[in-house]
């Protein structure tokens, strides 16, 4: 039996993954307003002002934590350097989303943020199917959805990207508990 255990601090070997808070604003938009980033993002605006940052984070405090989830990815040296979160999409289905800063890409820092809230949402949220996308030109992001076990799907939709001001191809992964 599973017991709900909502928005708790996650900690991995390098990495502590908490609640978003008021105060990552502007680390959020220097890292945010930069459009190789902004640009794997479907619904990001770029460029990326402090108002998007705080708007965001005022949305966030009143998440639902039997439907949504959302965790900073705090470094102990860099502070905040991305974001992961759990959206519920209804008809029992989950999506994952995420997004680290440039300087810390390559690091293996998404991966493992990645497998521990995967390992939370299973065992303290009680999720057994989660899904994902990602855009096709984003192969990096589905490098990291499948070093945590996702599976391409086959399905492929068309999805916004905001910060482009197009649409692209995007590729369906699913992961299971």
């Amino acid at each position: 039996m599973c017991v709900i255990e909502l928005q708790p601090m996650i900690r991995t070997a390098r990495l502590g993954l908490r609640a978003p808070r008021r105060s990552d604003a502007a680390r959020l938009t220097h890292l945010l307003n930069d459009f190789d980033v902004a640009r794997n993002l479907s619904s990001l605006p770029w460029p990326y002002e402090k108002a998007h940052a705080e708007a965001f984070l005022t949305e966030k405090e009143f998440l639902d934590p039997e439907r949504e989830a959302e965790f900073a990815l705090d470094h102990p040296n860099h502070g905040l350097i991305g974001m992961l979160g759990f959206t519920d999409r209804g008809h029992d289905t989950v999506e994952v989303g995420y997004w680290l800063g440039r300087p810390y890409w390559g690091s293996g820092f998404m991966t493992e943020a990645l497998d521990s809230a995967l390992d939370w949402a299973s065992r303290g949220w009680c999720r057994t199917f989660i899904r994902a996308w990602h855009f096709a030109d984003n192969p990096a992001s589905g490098a990291v959805l499948s070093k945590a076990g996702f599976l391409y799907t086959g399905d492929t939709r068309i999805s916004r990207s905001a910060a482009r001001g197009e649409d692209t191809l995007s590729r369906g992964m699913v992961w299971l508990a």
